[in-house]
């Protein structure tokens, strides 16, 4: 099993991250795509390195999506036969639900997505943003998923091909992975984890109007061109 974290301008969390699934799981394989971060970053990534990480750059910020397959890229050459787990390095996702999601891949072969319960002190754009998606999702495609914007995936080695197919570069990617799955008839396994938000989601670097058209956008076409849809 691959860890994979893409990053942007990371803090000391993805130091801490690190850390903590070393110590968790000593011997891991850890893979950082720097997704063009400023000079401001540039510790951080040394750090990662220092600890062991594969540290993999873009010379410009390309968009989550494009650092994803970057990273499935190289995984799916320098360790073939490795499934892979996509992690957000900015304390959001709990080492211990990290490997929960590893371990079902493991077990099930499958797509897993770590789905969050949004339940408690939950960022209202958050909670509102996931209940539409969740909603057209079903809408277009007829398949349940409780999380279509969780950050916490893990995908059998068998897919690494598949996903660097998909199209979509930025936050898009993530749920072009999804309408994909669900056209060609993929199973996407869910498992619940913990729900944290720090500052009010203010690590994030999703912005909420640009970033927000850009999943919608691929969902409504979806949902709007039948012949887009799987047969069901």
């Amino acid at each position: 099993m691959i860890i994979l974290l893409p990053v942007y301008e990371p803090g000391h969390g993805l130091v801490t991250t690190v850390t903590s699934l070393h110590d968790a799981t000593p011997g891991t394989q850890l893979v950082v795509v720097d997704d063009g971060s400023g000079p401001a970053s540039a510790r951080v990534l040394r750090d990662a390195e220092d600890l062991g990480c594969t540290v993999l750059r873009h010379d410009t910020n390309r968009g989550k999506g494009a650092a994803l397959k970057t990273g499935f890229r190289h995984i799916g050459a320098a360790h073939p036969g490795h499934a892979v787990v996509c992690a957000d390095p900015d304390g959001q996702h709990h080492v211990a639900d990290i490997l929960r999601v590893a371990a079902h891949v493991d077990v099930s072969g499958r797509m897993v997505l770590g789905v969050r319960r949004f339940e408690g002190r939950v960022p209202l754009r958050s909670r509102f943003g996931n209940t539409v998606t969740r909603l057209l999702f079903r809408a277009a495609t007829g398949r349940r998923v409780q999380d279509t914007q969780t950050g916490l995936r893990g995908f059998p080695a068998n897919l690494l091909d598949w996903l660097g197919e998909v199209p979509g570069e930025r936050f898009e990617y993530e749920m072009n992975v999804l309408l994909h799955a669900a056209r060609t008839g993929r199973p996407i396994d869910e498992t619940v984890i913990t729900t944290t938000y720090i500052g009010d989601n203010g690590t994030s670097h999703f912005g909420s109007i640009a970033d927000s058209a850009r999943v919608y956008r691929p969902l409504l076409r979806y949902a709007l061109l039948p012949s887009t849809r799987s047969r069901r």
